[in-house]
């Protein structure tokens, strides 16, 4: 498994493909394995770089205060290494916020943006419910297993949970691979609390592309059409009764628009 010093840490990374490089930017507590609907279908298109974040998977681990800005500066740091100039940039939830500040202070680095079920932050951002935050919160003491249990109705329609237990299942446990300590869960999700770039993304001049699934409890929608509002020259997409996982439930229809864009 492929690890290279970037940022001060050790960052684990895979490459498939070749063409034009395409970094995908997973979101909180995730790694690069929740890739695995999109890495077989863009790599027949790019050169597709899926890493791990600072605090997940197989990176490393440190002990200290994390912030977006920081885990921005690690995916700048990881493209030097591996001596890449410019590439397109996916980003995810979190891996959205990533995808932000590196757009704003690497511009040189950033050819085109996709941004999915992400948001500005700050005081503009629509956050979840208390009710859904705390149960998403809940870790301490809790397995895996029943951490992603508890948050399946986050990711998934209904109509899709119930009808696909199969690609359920798969999704569980492609999950369980390389779990996320609760304390590192807490350092990330902090970074993602005070994440803000409401008054600086008219800084950001590449295409951009904004899409969401317009039932999402985690990130609701609402954020993806404020992205729109402050970036006014994006696209916008929604996945109509869609949630979080959008770009897993939709995965096909979610390529085809990733390779249309890029």
């Amino acid at each position: 498994m492929p690890h290279i010093d970037a940022n001060g840490i050790r960052m684990y990374y895979e490459i498939h493909g070749q063409g034009d490089p395409l970094f995908l930017i997973m979101g909180l507590r995730r790694n690069a394995e929740w890739w695995y609907c999109q890495i077989p279908f863009l790599s027949k298109h790019f050169k597709v770089i899926a890493f791990d974040n600072r605090g997940a998977g197989r990176s490393d681990r440190p002990k200290m205060d994390y912030s977006i800005r920081l885990f921005a500066d690690d995916t700048a740091a990881l493209m030097e290494a591996l001596k890449i100039k410019k590439a397109n940039v996916l980003g995810i939830s979190m891996g959205g916020y990533i995808a932000q500040e590196l757009a704003i202070n690497y511009p040189d680095k950033v050819r085109r943006l996709i941004l999915g079920c992400t948001s500005c932050g700050g005081k503009r951002a629509v956050l979840m419910s208390p009710e859904r935050r705390k149960k998403f919160e809940a870790v301490v003491g809790l397995t895996p297993e029943k951490i992603l249990k508890n948050n399946m109705d986050i990711y998934f329609s209904d109509e899709f949970i119930q009808q696909n237990p199969e690609k359920i299942e798969e999704f569980m446990k492609i999950s369980f691979r390389h779990p996320q300590p609760p304390e590192f869960f807490e350092r990330q999700f902090a970074a993602c609390m005070k994440h803000d770039t409401a008054d600086r993304l008219h800084i950001i001049s590449v295409p951009t592309l904004i899409m969401a699934g317009d039932d999402d409890p985690l990130v609701p929608s609402e954020n993806s059409h404020i992205l729109k509002e402050l970036m006014p020259m994006a696209e916008l997409f929604f996945f109509p009764s869609l949630r979080h996982c959008f770009f897993i439930e939709a995965a096909e229809a979610f390529n085809q628009k990733v390779v249309a864009f890029f």
